[in-house]
């Protein structure tokens, strides 16, 4: 996989000769509607011939194996399918098996590069006597690159058939998906939630689903409900027998626990809270996460972060997601929403206090356009990062890129005059985080949150990583 940012003169015909990959590839990696339309400083994500195949409309399993020249079983294998009949229209398929023809002029180190391996690996596969003699017309065989294995989460707010029908196609990328979520009652009960589609779905598709709970009140979070529970053993008591049921009544997997501005003074009440909620699920095969303000210091101030204790978290539960996103967020200036300056900022703090194999990093998938200038009280709207392409497009302005913190950023003015600044994500600045992912060596990564459009994210998630299922 490539990444090609589009400049003067480009046309997607001169791309594609560019790499050698066909134009409806590249179309379908990106989600291009309008293959005439391309965007000066626009991200592309150029799948690698052969390694990389995107599922288009008519495509069967088979097809796609004969047309490559390898084995359905092949395929199934590497790509952990659990149903060969059911592909979808734009997933990213790693196909097991890819050949070269060397050009004039290339050597073995050029060609290694090409494909992201190494001149001996490339030598192993093809029992190479003398790396230096290779010859014009020759076919080798390019060995995948191996992939770190990490565990995805992805949060969804949508309920229904809508959510599941969000889920289902990219169930591949994701080890859970968790339906955001189950409010804590002043009894200890928790909410209802339309999400037995959603948990269906997952579990056809080999996906674990997380039962997340909040102490929201309304459309907010509570600190007085988390006081409430948190203070009282008996109402602790009833809403763990309550996650309990529902664990077992809905299928989940485990459950989720994102309890948000809680007092400073039930952080211990909160640590104490998770060692009763592990002691009763984890003999019962439950796994018990937390998601976590994105803090750079223990003793950082605010009510979003003193209750939450990095230390205990990492010591007593199973893995804990670390928001980091939302500096850039729908009520504050502009700004990039997951800075990866930033965000490397939050993990340096954070590999002091919780162990590595225990820590997801959460991305975004969306970005926000803000009116300018800015106005203390005036709120961004939430844009997907497709929308964003094609906001530039419509007004005829350039993307750039900010290399501090790796976001692709534009302003544009619209019909009445007003100007605008718009932040979102690309691949380019999703690759900063799957290098971050795997420069801290995480657990993983947590999607906030399924539902916006972004296509060109999966190739690239694909490319860097093996998804482990459980």
């Amino acid at each position: 996989m490539r990444i090609h940012v589009v400049k003067s003169g480009d046309t997607l015909w001169r791309i594609s000769q560019m790499y050698g990959i066909s134009i409806n590839q590249i179309a379908a990696a990106n989600g291009l509607d309008n293959l005439n339309q391309l965007v000066l400083g626009e991200a592309l994500v150029i799948p690698a011939p052969y390694q990389q195949y995107i599922v288009q409309r008519g495509d069967t399993l088979w097809a796609i194996a004969q047309r490559l020249g390898v084995t359905m079983q092949g395929i199934i294998n590497v790509n952990q399918l659990t149903d060969p009949t059911k592909i979808y229209v734009g997933q990213v398929l790693t196909i097991p098996i890819l050949y070269h023809t060397v050009q004039s002029g290339e050597t073995l180190s050029a060609i290694a590069s090409r494909y992201g391996t190494t001149v001996s690996a490339i030598v192993q596969a093809n029992q190479i006597q003398n790396p230096a003699m290779i010859y014009v017309g020759q076919r080798l065989r390019i060995p995948e690159a191996p992939k770190p294995v990490i565990e995805v989460n992805a949060y969804v707010t949508d309920m229904g058939t809508t959510g599941a029908n969000i889920v289902a196609p990219l169930t591949s990328y994701f080890t859970y998906v968790s339906p955001f979520s189950h409010s804590v009652g002043e009894d200890g009960s928790i909410a209802a939630l339309n999400d037995e589609a959603i948990i269906r779905t997952a579990r056809e598709r080999n996906t674990a689903p997380l039962l997340v709970i909040t102490n929201f009140v309304g459309n907010k979070f509570s600190a007085e409900r988390a006081a409430l529970i948190l203070r009282t053993p008996e109402l602790q008591d009833k809403l763990i027998d309550n996650i309990l049921t529902m664990l077992k009544q809905k299928g989940y997997s485990g459950v989720n626990i994102d309890f948000e501005y809680v007092n400073p003074g039930d952080r211990e009440n909160y640590n104490n809270f998770l060692r009763k909620v592990v002691a009763r699920l984890r003999p019962q095969g439950y796994s018990v996460s937390t998601a976590l303000a994105p803090k750079i210091t223990a003793g950082q101030k605010g009510q979003l972060y003193e209750a939450h204790d990095y230390a205990a978290h990492g010591e007593i539960v199973d893995f804990v997601v670390i928001m980091t996103y939302e500096w850039g967020w729908i009520g504050g200036r502009p700004w990039a929403v997951a800075p990866i300056s930033e965000v490397r900022k939050v993990l340096n703090y954070a590999v002091t206090e919780i162990p590595r194999n225990k820590i997801v990093m959460g991305v975004p998938l969306y970005g926000y356009d803000w009116k300018i200038p800015w106005v203390q009280g005036t709120l961004a709207r939430i844009i997907s990062p497709k929308e964003a392409v094609n906001i530039a497009a419509k007004y005829g302005v350039a993307i750039s890129f900010d290399e501090t913190y790796q976001s692709p950023y534009f302003r544009y003015v619209d019909e009445t005059g007003q100007r605008h600044e718009v932040w979102f994500e690309d691949a380019r600045s999703m690759q900063a985080k799957y290098d971050t992912v795997k420069a801290y060596n995480l657990r993983g990564i947590s999607y906030w949150v399924l539902g916006n459009p972004f296509p060109q994210n999966w190739p690239v998630q694909a490319a860097n990583f093996t998804v482990k299922k459980v």
